[in-house]
């Protein structure tokens, strides 16, 4: 109990004597204050910009495996990418797909869809270019999210048989059925094809990056979407086709789903034990780690930025203390002589430089919140509680380190000396 009073006595004389020397305080704690409001600024930008990068792929689905012809750049382990033989490829068909629907086991979603940019459609008089068009089979809606916010999404019957219906996306029906016209029912033109509109989509807003957005897309059977395009293996289509695998959450990694994909693929297409594969088996995750390893490197130079500011402002801090114990040397020897412990005087003055940084590293931390509230563009921008964290233990680490060599330099006094002092 004797201790605990002790230690809270210690944080009073603390206290005190930083109300005291309030100018000098303030001039104390400056070079922390910057010191942490770079790290913790850096910190928060490169997450920030990291999630909203992260974000601007997520129409790529999460936990998703694609068969294509191409791989993402940067997915074969830093080899030249050789395109002329990627090229060569056949590319994923209708029959590879139904084939994957009755043979793979270790998955909870499976679909094939092609995509077309730059599609025109049409109601009436109005139009609109520049449209994603995106021909869907069964399963999709297991791949990706599908937010419909009017209508209904397709029936089983509808993707099978090709129907020509079709769902649009949010700034799709907006700008055909203006003034908040109910587009459900309606019959659009796409490329000469007649389509009836069953369903729009929420709206999803644009992305930091401007990827692909379901604002400005159109969903239709693949069926149909054949009908309006060829999509066959071969190498001159006008559009190919890739299929989607959603592996399950117990598939860490997703090891097991790509081994029994890799096998049942080679399988199909005759592919001998010593050949190499002639497709491509992707992860939108290649392409989060690539841009995680970028990012690292700006941390570090996060660090390095900051740590010179912190730097300056932990010998600002060391050299207040111990200008501090030269100027209660006396005081140190009163209270020594009335029978305080070693510990109680350390701690004074350690407490003392701990709360001179940690106000420091709040005032750093307060400046990057209101940074937060700064237009960024489409950049949103959120100060994490792990970097709270990190910057109040940066703190109170540069405090602990500055003060505890004049905390024991004040511990150890001779209590006649510092009194005659």
């Amino acid at each position: 109990m004797l201790t605990v009073r002790l230690i809270l006595e210690s944080f009073r004389f603390a206290l005190k004597a930083l109300k005291v020397n309030l100018l000098r305080t303030t001039l104390s704690l400056l070079g922390v204050t910057v010191g942490i409001f770079a790290i913790i600024a850096v910190f928060t930008i490169v997450d920030s910009l990291e999630r909203n990068i992260k974000d601007s792929f997520s129409f790529l689905g999460s936990g998703v495996i694609y068969v294509e012809k191409w791989p993402f750049p940067g997915s074969d382990g830093g080899e030249e990418y050789k395109w002329w033989d990627y090229w060569s490829r056949p590319n994923a068909s209708y029959n590879e797909f139904k084939f994957l629907q009755t043979n793979l086991q270790n998955h909870d979603g499976l679909t094939i869809f092609a995509a077309r940019g730059n599609a025109v459609i049409r109601h009436g008089s109005s139009s609109i270019g520049q449209i994603g068009l995106r021909g869907i089979s069964d399963g999709y809606e297991d791949v990706f999210d599908i937010n419909v916010e009017q209508g209904r999404y397709f029936t089983y019957d509808e993707i099978e048989g090709g129907r020509t219906v079709a769902i649009l996306g949010y700034e799709v029906a907006k700008a055909l059925f203006p003034n908040g016209r109910d587009p459900i029912g309606e019959t659009i033109k796409i490329r000469n094809g007649k389509y009836v509109i069953v369903g729009v989509q929420k709206r999803e807003g644009q992305s930091f990056l401007g990827t692909p957005s379901s604002d400005y897309g159109c969903l239709i059977p693949y069926n149909s979407f054949r009908r309006l395009y060829q999509t066959g293996t071969g190498i001159w289509n006008e559009t190919s086709s890739r299929i989607g695998v959603k592996g399950r959450e117990s598939d860490i990694g997703l090891v097991e789903l790509e081994n029994e994909l890799r096998g049942q693929l080679r399988n199909r297409r005759g592919l001998r034990p010593l050949d190499k594969d002639n497709f491509a088996l992707n992860r939108p995750e290649a392409l989060a780690n690539v841009i995680s390893g970028l990012f690292d490197v700006v941390g570090v130079a996060g660090w390095i930025i900051g740590g010179f500011s912190i730097l300056v402002g932990g010998f600002g801090i060391a050299n207040i203390m111990f200008v501090s114990v030269k100027e209660r040397t006396s005081i140190i020897g009163l209270q020594k002589s009335l029978g305080s412990k070693n510990y109680f005087i350390l701690f004074q003055f350690l407490f003392e430089a701990i709360f001179l940084s940690l106000i420091g590293g709040i005032t750093g931390i307060v400046l990057v919140y209101l940074l937060t509230f700064a237009p960024f563009g489409s950049l949103d921008v959120i100060l994490s509680f792990k970097n709270i964290v990190l910057g109040l233990g940066v703190s109170c680490a540069i405090g602990v380190i500055s003060g505890i060599v004049p905390a024991a330099m004040a511990a150890r006094l001779d209590p006649v000396e510092a009194i005659r002092a």
